[in-house]
């Protein structure tokens, strides 16, 4: 695979015991930059994703599975079975990183603790995804994305100023665990490069998404104040939301008082720049309502695109508020290739998210579709790990691959 090899990841092996979505799109992550991914999954049953459906791909591929899995080859071994721990520990010793994302202490019960890991492959790099971390007193617990959106602050942010809190449209705190998952892998490899070390990696949802409450858990740490909602507003800046306009909403932010200025000018309403309640920031933030109500009417009296245009022609940041039609319509989406199609065992040619990781020197690639079940097992057993067709034979007679 010649693109593959030219990639900044090439040469590096990743034995991927993850499932659903943090650790899988941790992984697919260091399998877009190259890395060889090799997915090891339940025998008959695999990643509970594949199931996780409507819709399906033609074939059966369910469309959450496709969306974190690109880049990676199925390897399907019964980590149950003596045999299997043994594939698995012949797996480690020719890997560079290990990424689980088992209940805390499973690998361990498994005889694959941090120390055993290390005498098997010295300088391996061992990254754990857990719920709350391999420590503290809620180590023990299931962790799920929507569970540590309300338990790590983000819902008590999210929704109306009035009703009830709401989660993300998305897993981000699961997403955002995969991302600082290959953020610290990425480091340790680098380490790794100068000390010859290992690494020890514990990355938890709820970390995450305490660390994502970002500037408004500061606001909260130094002023002692706990934030309200405000729907699609902004607690430090005026304004900054969604306003309605004559058919349909849009996405408006003056984002400092120079811009606030010019659009004030633009739109015949040079007076609100020079109110003592709207000229700055601050006054903007302190008399929100009454200026949020004054954009509203405004607002209302243009068409969405008429408000882009003027927008875009004096330099306000500005958008239509568009479904995932408007998302993959707009031509710099295109533009970025952030819609990609990969040719697919049995879905045929499948539509794919592109990767976000742009590198015109080193780009991130699609090398391989997301994998069907255990449709590399075979080609990793012998190609890899040396082993005979008799021993597949026998593995796959005894359940074991």
């Amino acid at each position: 695979m010649p693109e593959q090899e030219r990639s900044l990841l090439s040469g590096v092996v990743v034995v991927d015991l993850t499932r659903v979505l943090a650790g899988p799109y941790c992984t697919m992550m260091l399998g877009d930059l190259g890395a060889d991914v090799i997915k090891i999954e339940e025998p008959k049953k695999g990643d509970d994703t594949r199931e996780w459906g409507p819709p399906f791909a033609p074939g059966g591929e369910s469309a959450y599975y496709l969306a974190a899995n690109r880049n990676k080859r199925s390897l399907t071994v019964n980590l149950k079975a003596e045999d299997g721990k043994a594939i698995l520990r012949r797996l480690i010793a020719r890997a560079d990183v290990l990424v689980e994302n088992f209940r805390t202490g499973t690998l361990e019960s498994w005889g694959f603790d941090y120390a055993t890991l290390q005498s098997i492959r010295p300088g391996l790099i061992v990254c754990s995804i857990t719920g709350y971390g391999q420590t503290g007193p809620y180590r023990e617990r299931p962790g799920y994305d929507f569970i540590v959106q309300a338990m790590g602050g983000f819902m008590s942010l999210t929704g109306p100023e009035a009703g009830e809190p709401f989660r993300a449209g998305i897993a981000i705190s699961d997403l955002g665990a995969g991302m600082f998952a290959s953020s610290a892998i990425l480091a340790a490899l680098f380490a790794r490069e100068r000390t010859g070390e290992g690494q020890r990696i514990d990355i938890s949802l709820l970390d995450t998404q305490v660390a994502l409450l970002s500037y408004v858990a500061s606001n909260y740490l130094v002023s002692g104040q706990l934030p309200k909602r405000y729907g699609n507003g902004h607690p430090n800046l005026v304004p900054y939301e969604s306003f309605p306009a004559s058919d349909g909403y849009f996405a408006f932010a003056a984002g400092n008082d120079s811009q606030w200025q010019r659009f004030c000018a633009q739109v015949g309403k040079a007076e609100w720049a020079e109110d003592v309640r709207f000229a700055t920031n601050r006054a903007r933030v302190a008399n929100r309502q009454e200026l949020i109500e004054r954009l509203r009417e405004l607002f209302r009296t243009r068409p969405v695109q008429a408000w882009m245009d003027l927008c875009e022609a004096i330099g306000i940041p500005a958008a239509p508020i568009n479904n995932l039609q408007g998302v993959f319509d707009d031509p710099q989406v295109t533009a970025r290739g952030m819609r990609g199609e990969v040719d697919h065992p049995t879905a045929g040619r499948v539509p794919l998210v592109g990767s976000p990781l742009c590198i015109p020197t080193s780009p991130a690639r699609v090398f391989r579709a997301p994998p069907t079940l255990g449709q590399h097992t075979t080609e990793v057993l012998v190609d890899v790990l040396g082993c005979t067709p008799e021993e597949v034979r026998a593995w796959r007679e005894a359940g074991v691959v």
